[in-house]
This record gives C-alpha cells, structure tokens and sequence, in this order.
C-alpha cells in the first residue's frame, strides 16, 4: 500500500510517500480502507520532535512508528476475532495513535464509530481529534451549562472551530479570539463576539468570563485568570510552550495554584472513544456541528499539507483525500 513515512524527525520534508506492507489486524480490530484523514497540531508535533521532551514517548532518535496521521475516515475492510459491532461494508470515522496517512491502517473497535452519513470522507475525517478536544474540554472539563460565558483563544483554529459551535450548542454566550481575516469564520460558526488578537487583548478587557478555553497559551495564567469569574473555570488545552518541556511549565504551574484559588484551573487530556464518537455523530448530524475544511490534498501531497497547516496558520481543518 501507499502510506506517507517519515524516518527522522524534521520540517515537512521528512515524509515521503513509499509503498509499504498493509497492517494486519488482531483481534479487536478492524481493517479500514481509509478514505480520508486530517492534519492535527499532534502530528506537526510528532513529525518535528518538538518539544523536545515529546521523544521520550516518540523514540529518541527517530519515530518509534513510521507512518504518521492520527484522524481517520473510511470503509472497513476486514475484522478481527471477536469483533461485533462492525462488519465488512460499514463506514466509519475515529482517531488512532498513528498510520491514517495510508491506504490502509488496522483500528481498534475502542477508537471508532459509525460516520456521520450526511457527513463526507473529508469531513469526517476532520472532527475526531479536534472535535472530541473541544466537546470534552467544554462539556467535561468545562461544565459548560446554558447561559454561561465562554472565550475560545484560538477560535479559528482545528479544535476551535469545533468548540465555538459545541459551546453554542450547549447554550453558551460564546466571545471567539482570532485575526481579524478569520472574524468573519468565527462568526458565522456561532460566536456572539470576535475579538481581533492583534488589534485588543483580551485578558485588559473588563468583561468577564465563566469559562475559557485556551487552545493557544500565549497568555499567563496570572492574566487569564484575571478575566474569569471569581468561580469560572480555566481549561488548559495545548499550547507550544518551552522548546524542551513544550507546556509542561503551564501545567505544573496550575497544578501547584489551584488548591489555592477560588476558580478551576482545568488540566484535561483527551481520551477518545467510541461513545464520545456517537455523541459527537449526534450533534453533527442534527446540524448543531459542522466541519470548517480550509483546504483539501490528497495523499500524495501530504508534506505540502503540513507545511501549509503550519506556515499559513489554517482556518479550520487541512483534509487529506486519500
């Protein structure tokens, strides 16, 4: 099968389209032909090994695994022993440790679901990763309830452009932080209220907020803090950070202050699953949720995509057709 490999850690120029052996599967796992996939903050951090502490997990010198891509959307092909809920034929969407940049990649049943059917490949591929952040990050680590107010920071991005609509769909007053070019993108994916990053900061504003999610960390807790309510809560997601520890010093910074404080300071990572996934499905296929696509390549063209995804500062999601 074709599949996009990367052998060292680098700029986009270390991936490269080889033919390589299919994956086979076990049991719990199913076969997907994969249709289409998506470009994520998390595979820019696998294929340039930084931060730098992220090898430790990766492999020191090189990639542990070769085939990179996380966010899938396809047909299974195949299935293991002892699997029930999928059979050959069936379409499905989810995100997996690696190898969705493929023709192919083996799935465990745990980390996919039905596809959204008024959804295509491209589209579906394009929430797993991104969509289960931002709907945890709001519904779980948030407790986002009707009426609140809620900041997005980086409203225009991957999981933001997800969580300005989640937000909404949970009944929030929802103030989205972008450029100013992508004003227009945040507003009509549902937010209240766009601020322009370049031109006003949010955090010496006098307005004040039950919930923000923080998807850029280029503010310190100390500010954010000051815009949130005596009781809100701050969820802490992503981030670049160090160029060694990445966010960790963020982390370790609100784990030590909050027993301390009066609001939350919120450490979540997401753990996607197959019942996340259907909850997910719901929303998008009763028009809560929609998929903002900025541009789509396909396989062959992935190096171009991530460097795209990381020079242009993507509005939306980069698909992957494959």
């Amino acid at each position: 099968m074709k599949a996009i490999v990367q052998r060292a850690y680098g700029d986009a120029s270390v991936l490269r389209l080889e033919e390589t052996e299919s994956p086979t599967i076990g049991d719990g796992e199913v076969l997907v032909r994969v249709r289409a996939a998506s470009i994520n903050h998390a595979d820019w951090v696998y294929i340039s090994g930084r931060p730098s502490i992220s090898r430790l997990a990766f492999g020191l010198r090189t990639p542990k695994t070769p085939v990179r891509g996380k966010d899938v959307a396809g047909v299974i092909e195949a299935v293991g022993s002892g699997v029930t809920a999928f059979k050959v034929g069936d379409e499905v969407y989810g995100e997996l440790e690696s190898g969705t940049f493929a023709e192919f990649v083996a799935a465990p049943v745990a980390k996919i679901a039905r596809k959204p059917a008024i959804l295509t490949f491209e589209q579906a591929a394009t929430i797993p990763l991104a969509g289960m952040t931002a709907y945890l990050g709001l519904r779980d680590a948030g407790a986002v309830t009707p009426g609140q107010r809620v900041l997005i920071n980086g409203a225009s991005g991957g999981v933001g452009t997800f969580a300005v609509q989640i937000a909404k769909a949970l009944g929030a007053e929802v103030t989205a932080v972008a450029s100013s070019r992508n004003a227009q993108l945040v507003r009509g994916l549902g937010a209240d209220r766009a601020i322009d990053y370049a031109r006003d900061d949010f955090t010496l504003d006098t307005a004040r907020y039950d919930v923000i999610l923080d998807l850029i960390g280029n503010h310190s807790l100390g500010r954010l803090r000051s815009v949130l309510t005596p009781k809100g809560t701050l969820v802490l997601s992503s981030g670049t950070g160090h160029p060694v520890f990445g966010p960790m010093g963020r982390i370790m910074s609100a784990v030590a202050m909050s027993p301390f404080v009066g609001q939350t300071l919120s450490l979540f990572s997401q753990h996607g699953t197959t019942q996340v996934l259907d909850e997910l499905r719901e929303l998008l296929e009763a028009g809560h949720v929609t998929p903002a696509i900025d541009r789509t390549f396909p396989l062959a063209e992935v190096p171009a995509a991530v460097e795209y995804f990381v020079d242009e500062h993507a509005s939306g999601k980069v698909a992957i057709s494959v």
